[in-house]
């Protein structure tokens, strides 16, 4: 995997440290996880234990009050072991920056020790059956009665939705706005309040290890303090911290496709055919030459969007060039290992098969990828 040039000696040891961690705690329970399709919360608790979960919080709410560099190294190391742990980031840089960005003191307090620790493990739910990419159009309603909102409504292919014990959900505080963006509020809903249920755990063709399910809401009771930010500006916030979400999936699959790349280069030089190693023959060169090369390619352009990102720059359009191109990319590179690998990267033994089936989602979570070119288009004058 290729270094950043903003990484410093101490990005070097903290890598060093999460990689020595997961070697130990992740990889060897990775398949089991897989086939219990959940990751057990014993070992969340042990990623806040070690300071991995959210290291951006604030001291003074019992984070270590890092910088985004740390979080691609967690990106990255995470994809590693498989992209099953994409829950993990999203409760580090999704979630989570909602309530740092947009709650009360009071809610900090409240919320954010629990979520370094471990103890609380979030969620977002926005997607409903009937609405996906278009979230203006969303129909869980919230209606005010006194100091509660009454909730009612589903969400589907939430991501950490059965661990979660804190779900952002976005909902419908104004049904008669004169636009439907304008009337969207995101309250955090606690497991246990009343009228929350959660469904069954959805089978997906990839990311086995990752907990998604259904949510339900039938006249379920959230105080008003739960209230993230301003009622009816839920729409505002959730485009201005789209743009990180979208960047963490790009660093996903580019880490991805480096690990797919490695994986069928040590395989090449070893598996034969016609007496010759597989990685002798012109097409095999030829292919991966080109995964390389984009791989490379890929990796500068992160580069510069991450230290933009950094620096407060809007980057919506670059952005949404990374998520779509990279996430194609990957798919495509999940593709042409596999085929690299013959009969055996058909086989659940062989970790190509498993990103085989992992890597497609990217292409349509946080955003679908023709959501991103009409976004881009719309920047373009189109």
């Amino acid at each position: 995997m290729a270094k950043y040039r903003f990484e410093e000696e101490e990005h070097e040891m903290f890598r060093k440290s999460l990689r020595k961690f997961l070697e130990k705690e992740a990889i060897p329970q990775y398949g089991q996880w897989e086939k219990d399709h959940i990751i057990p919360k014993s070992f969340w608790s042990r990623l806040g234990e070690m300071g991995f979960l959210c290291p951006q919080v604030e001291e003074q709410y019992g984070g270590l009050g890092l910088d985004f560099r740390y979080a691609v190294i967690i990106g990255e190391e995470l994809e590693r072991v498989g992209t099953s742990l994409t829950g993990v980031g999203l409760h580090n840089d999704i979630t989570v920056p909602y309530i740092e960005a947009y709650g009360t003191e009071e809610q900090k307090q409240r919320w954010l020790p629990g979520c370094v620790t471990g103890e609380y493990i979030t969620a977002i739910a926005m997607t409903e059956p009937g609405a996906g990419s278009d979230l203006a159009n969303i129909s869980t309603t919230a209606v005010k009665d006194g100091d509660n909102y009454i909730v009612n409504g589903q969400k589907t292919f939430i991501t950490n939705g059965i661990n979660s014990t804190h779900v952002v959900v976005v909902v419908r505080t104004d049904p008669k706005a004169e636009s439907k963006h304008r009337g969207i509020s995101l309250l955090m809903v606690e497991e246990g309040m009343p009228g929350f249920t959660k469904g069954r755990k959805l089978e997906k063709v990839g990311l086995h290890a990752q907990d998604t399910s259904e949510l339900y809401f039938e006249d379920c009771i959230v105080p008003a303090a739960n209230l993230i930010g301003e009622e009816n500006k839920g729409f505002t916030y959730l485009m201005e911290k789209l743009q990180q979400e979208r960047l963490v999936v790009a660093i996903a699959a580019q880490t991805a496709s480096e690990e797919m790349l490695k994986m069928t280069l040590d395989y090449v030089k070893s598996r034969k055919a016609f007496g010759k190693a597989v990685g002798s023959f012109q097409n095999t060169q030829f292919k991966l030459v080109e995964i390389a090369t984009e791989i490379e390619l890929g990796h500068s352009f992160l580069e510069s969007l991450i230290e933009d990102h950094m620096a407060g720059k809007d980057i919506v359009s670059k952005v949404s060039m990374a998520k779509y191109w990279l996430t194609d990319r990957a798919k495509k590179v999940a593709a042409e290992c596999m085929q690299l690998h013959g009969g055996y990267g058909y086989m659940e033994e062989y970790e190509i098969a498993r990103r085989y089936r992992d890597t497609p989602v990217a292409a349509i979570y946080a955003g679908s990828n023709e959501i991103m070119k009409t976004i881009i288009a719309k920047r373009m004058g189109l």
